[in-house]
């Protein structure tokens, strides 16, 4: 992002005249492009992010509220996030993953404090990069904590759950405020996620709430981070929302879950390696590719993490490839896993990033 500036001739007065109008007409486009260049550092961090703001809603105090921003990288240099800073003590953000090459992802997570604050509450987060280049990108946080109602603990968490394995877990639901207060029903987005609500005490001005949540059998491998809303009949804000947070372990799984084999030059051969996992010993019996551009070195004794060595030359022609990689072994008759797998082919160039749309 560097500009080149025109050289002077030799020459007469209309030479000279002809100089002093291309240094002019130089000077004034490099003004004109230092003005341009904050926000052009701004658009293309700001490409990388799937949303900038997001609202909590109307979060009972004590509870845990977190959001995380996604940031992908869509460029050929790698990129890396300098720091994060928060604008308001109501909600700390963190960086996870902060170093990424092309099409990985990071996180800027955003957790609201609702412990040490009430009321509504906003937050500005500024996100500094200084790779490839400079440049911040401004988050925004909103969210109402109410000081009447409080969530112990403050989620739902159902930790690791087997695949297939139901799972269910209890928290409670204490109210201070008006005698008639009452939680309607409770609501789930979620399929896999059914709740019941059950009032355990009144009076005094207080209510108490048994909140058991289900997780079904059927709910999918991966992370679990939903809500659930519970409706209240309070008419000035009728809604309160509760964080479910889990992980499905699948019987057997292979890391990362997609395998990214770099930005290379054509004829390129790379290195890389895969963890199956599993609950006790297996042995990788095979692995298939749908290219005869990879090369996989397997472990001969069975453990219940096995690391599979993956070679991979890059094609003749630039663009993007993608394959599909199928990993076959002794568990169960031979359960196996798919995986996707993709490179960025690159013509050799001088190493400057490639800002533009990909």
């Amino acid at each position: 992002m560097a500009l080149e500036f025109a050289r002077g001739g030799k020459g007469g007065p209309a030479s000279w005249e002809n100089n002093l109008k291309r240094q002019c007409v130089a000077w004034t486009v490099a003004c004109l492009w230092c003005w341009a260049l904050p926000a052009m550092g701004q658009e293309w961090a700001r490409k990388m992010f799937d949303t900038t703001s997001h609202d909590f809603g109307t979060v009972p105090r004590g509870a845990k509220a977190e959001f995380r921003f996604t940031i992908t990288n869509l460029y050929k240099e790698d990129v890396h996030i300098l720091s994060v800073r928060s604008s308001c003590g109501c909600t700390k953000p963190r960086i996870e993953n902060e170093s990424l090459k092309t099409w990985e992802k990071g996180y800027i997570v955003a957790a609201f404090d609702t412990r040490a604050f009430l009321g509504q509450r906003r937050a500005t987060l500024t996100v500094t990069f200084d790779k490839p280049f400079f440049a911040q990108t401004q988050l925004h946080v909103t969210g109402f904590i109410r000081g009447d109602i409080v969530i112990d603990p403050g989620a739902v968490q159902f930790g690791s759950v087997d695949q297939g394995v139901p799972a269910s877990t209890t928290v409670q639901v204490r109210y201070a405020g008006r005698p008639d207060w009452r939680i309607i029903e409770v609501r789930s987005a979620n399929p896999h996620l059914t709740a019941e609500i059950a009032e355990t005490s009144r009076g005094g001005g207080e209510v108490s709430y048994a909140l058991t949540v289900h997780l079904a059998p059927d709910a999918p491998v991966g992370y679990l981070r939903e809500q659930l809303t519970l409706v209240t009949n309070d008419r000035r804000t009728p809604e309160v929302l509760v964080d479910v947070e889990g992980r499905v372990v699948a019987e057997l799984t292979v890391s990362p879950a997609t395998l990214f084999l770099g930005v290379l030059q054509p004829g390129q051969t790379v290195h890389k390696k895969l963890v199956v996992q599993a609950h006790g010993p297996i042995r990788v019996t095979t692995v298939e590719a749908d290219s005869g551009s990879f090369e996989f070195h397997l472990p001969e004794a069975a453990k219940p993490v096995q690391l599979v060595g993956v070679t991979y030359t890059a094609p003749d022609r630039p663009g993007k490839v993608s394959y599909t990689l199928r990993i076959i072994t002794d568990l169960g008759g031979g359960s196996a896993r798919e995986l996707a797998a993709y490179a960025q082919v690159v013509e050799p160039s001088g190493g400057q990033a490639d800002l533009g749309d990909e």
